[in-house]
């Protein structure tokens, strides 16, 4: 298992580049569609801010199956944001 710390900058890595597309993507953009790319924006910070959250304080008994389930939330979030934004992109 990976330290915290390092987990902390991956989550953070991971959602500053997702970010970073987004508001790229979002200047590029209709305006009808910003709104739909401000909502995405806030659901990243949303999944980041809990992943961190959850990171720094684990839920009490078996640490490790809670990392892993962590790493799975975090990853399936991460997923439903690049389907929302490839969907948004079209």
């Amino acid at each position: 298992m990976a330290n915290k710390r390092n987990l902390k900058k991956s989550v953070n890595y991971i959602s500053e580049v997702t970010i970073s597309m987004c508001l790229m993507d979002a200047s590029q953009a209709p305006i009808e569609k910003r709104e739909e790319y401000g909502k995405l924006f806030m659901k990243i910070n949303e999944l980041q801010t809990d992943t961190l959250r959850r990171i720094c304080h684990p839920e009490p008994g078996n640490i490790k199956l809670s990392y892993k389930k962590l790493k799975e939330d975090f990853n399936k979030g991460i997923d439903e944001v690049f389907d929302k934004f490839n969907e948004l992109s079209k």
